[in-house]
């Protein structure tokens, strides 16, 4: 079972249901004798947490009691999936993908429309048209709505570089996109890079789940890295963290459009394994790599193992991270096929741990960065917050 540590301090009550959410959403189900030894928590704070999460409609206890041990049987809680619903937006250069999620990441609404080189006025209407869809097909109780997350390719803000390049959406620098739908919808809308949450989405569905720390290598037209560290996101000043796209791993290799040469995603990404397959990078689909010639594929392979393996090493030498996770829109057998080709790893701060434990393979396909977006509100509402211990 998976730990997390609580506080019987009365003033970190909201940090300490948190606590309680958390450990039984990493679970399944807990007790509440199993959530207090868990999360080191009094019997009593449990019971009074787990009493008002009920009321509220978070938790329900309607499983089969357990038996086993003296006294009554003890009673499992499990989150109430239609206690909050969040909504995931994924945008990119030829897609829009809009999710919405039930609590426990169950996926209620998905529509998914083909666009090209999407400019800001017309996106946001349809984003709009796709909402009001929504509306009308889910019977939910739509004021359980967290909110909304969005995601784009980054990086943000950066001159240069967030306005060009096959990465990245034209026309759409200084366009306040959360402000411009929070203000459509009334709900709270976040923003961040495609690898951040697809890392969120890996820590909350995927194979991170039980991970406090890793990095999520995100394979997407550009790549990305998505960071957890001690069960907390990082996102840097900016929201550019993780950009290692644009490490330099082979000095004096292929132009890149950020003015450097031999960046690592012109390597590693869905655009340089077009470029080796023959196909357009301005008009492929990732789903088209698995159409191609299998040895124009294996040779892209051939050029990307190398730049890989130096990213899994400093990625684990810079973060000491349990694990590198990768995935993307990348199809996933062609991810997998790329994992296979990355041993022997680098020797790093790791290296005693067992190849397989270090690299791991996450989410991937389409719904990846959408889903990661969707539990975005929830990563904000239920995350424990650790910093208000400190206060």
């Amino acid at each position: 079972m998976i730990t997390t540590s609580g506080t019987n301090l009365e003033h970190a009550r909201a940090h300490n249901r948190r606590v309680v959410i958390e450990a039984i959403r990493l679970n399944g189900e807990l007790t509440r004798a199993e959530i207090a030894r868990l999360t080191s928590l009094t019997p009593q704070t449990v019971s009074n947490i787990a009493t008002e999460l009920e009321q509220a409609g978070i938790l329900s206890s309607h499983l089969p009691r357990r038996a086993g041990g003296r006294g009554q049987p003890a009673t499992p809680l499990t989150l109430n999936p239609d206690s909050a619903y969040s909504i995931g937006i994924h945008l990119d250069h030829q897609s829009l993908l809009i999710v919405l999620v039930d609590l426990t990441g169950t996926v209620r609404f998905r529509k998914l429309i083909h666009v090209q080189k999407p400019q800001p006025e017309p996106t946001l209407a349809l984003i709009d048209q796709v909402l009001q869809e929504m509306r009308q097909q889910v019977k939910i109780d739509w004021r359980k709505i967290l909110g909304m997350g969005v995601v784009m390719p980054g990086p943000f803000g950066v001159e240069g570089i967030s306005s060009q390049g096959p990465t990245t959406l034209h026309g759409w620098d200084h366009i306040d996109i959360e402000a411009r739908l929070s203000a459509a919808t009334g709900w709270p809308v976040t923003l961040e890079n495609d690898a951040t949450v697809a890392a969120i989405g890996e820590r909350f569905h995927g194979v991170a789940k039980q991970l406090s720390s890793f990095v999520y290598l995100y394979i997407g037209t550009g790549l990305g890295a998505g960071i957890f560290t001690d069960g907390r996101i990082y996102t840097g000043h900016a929201h550019n963290a993780g950009e290692v796209g644009h490490i330099v791993v082979q000095p004096g290799g292929r132009e890149c459009y950020c003015g450097n040469k031999g960046c690592l995603e012109r390597y590693v990404s869905l655009q340089a394994a077009y470029e080796a397959c023959g196909l357009d990078p301005m008009s492929a689909m990732p789903e088209d790599l698995l159409k191609v010639d299998e040895k124009l594929f294996d040779q892209w392979l051939d050029t990307a193992a190398e730049p890989a393996l130096q990213a899994i090493n400093i990625m684990e030498c810079v973060f000491d991270a349990q694990s590198v996770v990768i995935g993307g829109t990348m199809p996933k057998p062609l991810v997998e096929k790329l994992i296979r080709r990355l041993t022997p790893l680098y020797s790093s701060v790791r290296s005693r741990y067992a190849q397989s434990a270090r690299i791991r393979l996450g989410m991937s396909g389409s719904d990846t960065a959408a889903l990661g977006a969707a539990a975005l509100p929830i990563f904000d509402e239920f995350n424990p917050q650790y910093e208000v211990l400190l206060k």
